[in-house]
């Protein structure tokens, strides 16, 4: 399986922090943002990837992740994407390098406190079809949201003014080399961008999609408030990783 870590576009809704660079590259506590979903996939076994980039810093991925060996990985690819089209074109950027493997698309905003080896491990397991990971949350008319038809998935709604469920669609995708077919067929939508949930929805509609829960603390990192958030739950798990557990055996 390969990964592709998205992370183009122009991050408006950051700016003027986005002026000089891609938000991408804004810190997250103690690294840049882009090492995190890296990290998410290199932790789930999956060692060859590809970052989609674009903007007027996109160089700077290359001076800063070089080859991807700080993250053990056997080999980086990069491609570039022309303004923002939707996180479907720029996926669909990434054909030649799936080159007919299974793939794991992660949003390059994208922060995760735990692995998502179990779910890949799951998908790898899959003939055919996708797998999306769920996320429980409060907010869930900011996102893609999941409805379901008993244990299965029956669509998946872009930002719903009355969500049907409080379960989110997280940036963490899983597909077989069909994506791009599904690709080729999609409409830009009101935004004038190819999205993502009609790629899905494709998947819903064929019978082959697939979910697994996401384990642990989930946050974008797209607005000034969520890039705060996403710093403190990182702060905050480190420090509780760090601080050791209390002895609470009582000697004779």
């Amino acid at each position: 399986m390969k990964g592709i870590v998205l992370a183009g576009g122009t991050g408006s809704r950051l700016f003027p922090l986005t002026k000089i660079t891609n938000k991408h590259l804004l810190p997250i506590y103690d690294k840049p943002m882009i090492y995190y979903p890296i990290q998410t996939l290199a932790d789930a076994g999956i060692k060859d990837i590809m970052v989609v980039t674009g903007g007027r810093n996109s160089g700077d991925f290359l001076r800063l992740l070089a080859n991807g060996k700080d993250f053990g990985l056997k080999h980086m690819a990069y491609t570039y994407q022309e303004g923002e089209g939707g996180i479907a074109e720029a996926l669909g950027l990434c054909e030649h390098f799936a080159d007919g493997q299974p793939i794991c698309v992660i949003l390059g905003d994208n922060i995760v406190e735990k692995s998502i080896k179990g779910a890949v491990d799951a998908f790898r397991q899959q003939e055919r079809g996708a797998r999306i990971l769920l996320k429980e949350v409060h907010d869930a008319g900011r996102f893609g949201v999941a409805e379901f038809d008993g244990d299965r998935v029956a669509g998946i709604e872009e930002k719903p003014a009355v969500p049907k469920t409080n379960f989110a669609v997280t940036g963490i995708y899983m597909y077989d080399a069909s994506v791009f077919e599904k690709i080729g067929t999609c409409k830009p939508s009101k935004r004038n961008e190819l999205e993502i949930t009609d790629v899905n929805n494709a998947y819903i509609k064929e019978g082959t999609m697939t979910y697994s829960f996401l384990d642990g603390w989930w946050t974008d990192a797209g607005t000034f408030d969520s890039l705060m958030r996403a710093a403190n739950l990182v702060q905050q798990t480190r420090g509780a990783a760090a601080t050791p557990a209390t002895d609470t055996s009582h000697g004779e």
